[in-house]
């Protein structure tokens, strides 16, 4: 296990965790995206990449500058650092192409050929908008190294937010938008207006501006257009405990499974596991090894 700094195509500097199997084949790895107010330093992180390594795949984690609630990232523009307010209060979540495209690129400076995107919860997001953000620029010589997804409790987030708030919705979004009119896009919501602090300019590409990451529609959107553009072996799990996903598990399985025509797609639920996969996550490191397997 060592450290890898590394840059954001932007030029954020970022930082995480490589794995390293004994074989070290340089060959097969994971690249790990995590999820909201989270970071690379999860015990579901280290089973899966100690799981991974027994198999002679390596794993990557790395904290992409959603990580913790707020902090500081620098950016290096044409060698000045410069600093901004970044953290998942603060996050642009398209900006997560950035973050994970300079990952990739920095695999493979290290060697890595064959990629497997991972990501949690937020973290399906950005690598489902990353992938086909690179579909749709025709960047092959990066697609080409990315071997499969495995998404980890993909959950729709527009919709979410309008249930969590329901009646509150409009009055929330009302407020957002006179802030931003006002200049004002770096306070803070109030708290009841989220699950954790979230500044008016986040609150507003999950409430508003939501329309490039709004494919996890499952309730409406029954064909999945983005996710059927995903042509690489897809894994795809949830749990049934305190999952953050409007269905039943088993429902929600059932009609993914319908709607998505991968002819190389692992998708199901874990029996017990929460939104976190606490107490799961070795089952959950198990299966996703046997299904790059």
């Amino acid at each position: 296990m060592k450290k890898v700094n590394f840059l954001a195509t932007d030029g954020v500097l970022l930082n995480g965790f490589l794995w390293q199997s004994k074989e070290n084949t340089q060959d097969g790895i994971i690249l790990a995206i995590h999820g909201m107010a989270s970071n690379c330093f999860k015990k579901r992180d280290e089973i899966i990449a100690q799981k991974a390594n027994q198999a002679g795949i390596d794993y990557f984690g790395f904290n992409n500058r959603g990580s913790e609630l707020v902090k500081y990232i620098k950016k290096n523009i044409e060698g000045r650092k410069v600093e901004k307010l970044a953290g998942t209060s603060y996050e642009d979540v398209l900006e997560g192409y950035e973050d994970i495209v300079g990952a990739i690129l920095k695999l493979k400076e290290l060697g890595y050929r064959n990629i497997y995107l991972q990501g949690h919860s937020l973290g399906c997001t950005k690598i489902v908008y990353t992938y086909n953000e690179l579909k749709e620029e025709r960047e092959d010589d990066i697609l080409e190294n990315i071997k499969g997804m495995i998404l980890l409790s993909l959950i729709d987030i527009p919709n979410a937010l309008k249930v969590y708030l329901g009646d509150k919705f409009e009055e929330y979004l009302k407020l957002a938008e006179d802030k931003q009119e006002q200049g004002k896009k770096l306070e803070f919501m109030p708290k009841e207006a989220f699950i954790h602090p979230i500044s008016v300019k986040t609150f507003l590409r999950y409430a508003r501006d939501y329309q490039e990451i709004d494919f996890a529609n499952y309730g409406e959107d029954t064909e999945l257009k983005t996710l059927n553009h995903i042509t690489v072996p897809l894994f795809m799990r949830w749990g049934n405990d305190k999952e953050m996903i409007l269905q039943k598990a088993d429902e929600l399985v059932a009609m993914v499974n319908h709607s998505i025509t991968n002819p190389k797609k692992d998708i199901d639920y874990i029996e017990g596991a929460n939104h976190s996969y606490t107490g799961k996550e070795e089952i959950l490191a198990e299966q996703i090894v046997n299904f790059m397997k």
